[in-house]
């Protein structure tokens, strides 16, 4: 029975690298994101030498929103990768984020927040740009849904700080 549970426990562990496909995917999406960051900037080119002061500011917060998008999978890549599947060996490289191996599960949820709300503000911030086209149950849809975003994300901060505000490698390491 004992050697049924072990074999059972090592199948368990090793399924973690079903998980290896989901963030190669992920990194593909970066590629395909950068796609699009060229095209809006080559649409954005001619906006820019052009166009309207507006127009310019809701180029650039369309750039701005798809780097926000690259760098929260980035994060979500390494910290899911490091949490989930495996460590990331960069050989003491110093091109290494300095919160790789100490970005916990908890730490995830909250840069995803984050990053949600600073895209959903930019979002905002973009339709209050051309106020004029939206009715005013659209505008109140974008803003309801924004807050909804702000107040999820003070939530889960409020809920860490109850269990305790640190979770994974790097709490481990405060305690030391």
């Amino acid at each position: 029975m004992k050697k049924l549970e072990h074999g059972l426990e090592v199948m368990m562990f090793n399924s973690r690298w079903l998980l290896a496909p989901f963030y190669v995917g992920l990194v593909l999406a970066i590629a395909l994101l950068l796609v699009t960051f060229v095209k809006e900037f080559i649409h954005f080119v001619p906006i820019a030498l052009n166009g309207a002061e507006s127009d310019v500011i809701i180029g650039i917060l369309t750039l701005i929103d798809v780097v926000m998008i690259a760098n929260l999978l980035i994060i979500i890549i390494f910290a899911g990768y490091e949490n989930f599947v495996s460590k990331i060996e960069t050989h003491d490289n110093e091109d290494r984020p300095s919160w790789m191996g100490h970005v916990g599960f908890a730490d995830l949820k909250m840069k995803l927040i984050g990053s949600i709300v600073a895209i959903s503000g930019i979002e905002l911030l973009k339709a209050f740009m051309h106020v004029e086209t939206l009715t005013d149950s659209q505008l109140a849809w974008k803003v309801g849904l924004h807050m909804t975003f702000v107040v999820s994300g003070v939530m889960f901060a409020l809920m860490d700080k109850l269990a305790g505000g640190k979770h994974g490698p790097a709490a481990e390491h405060d305690k030391e």
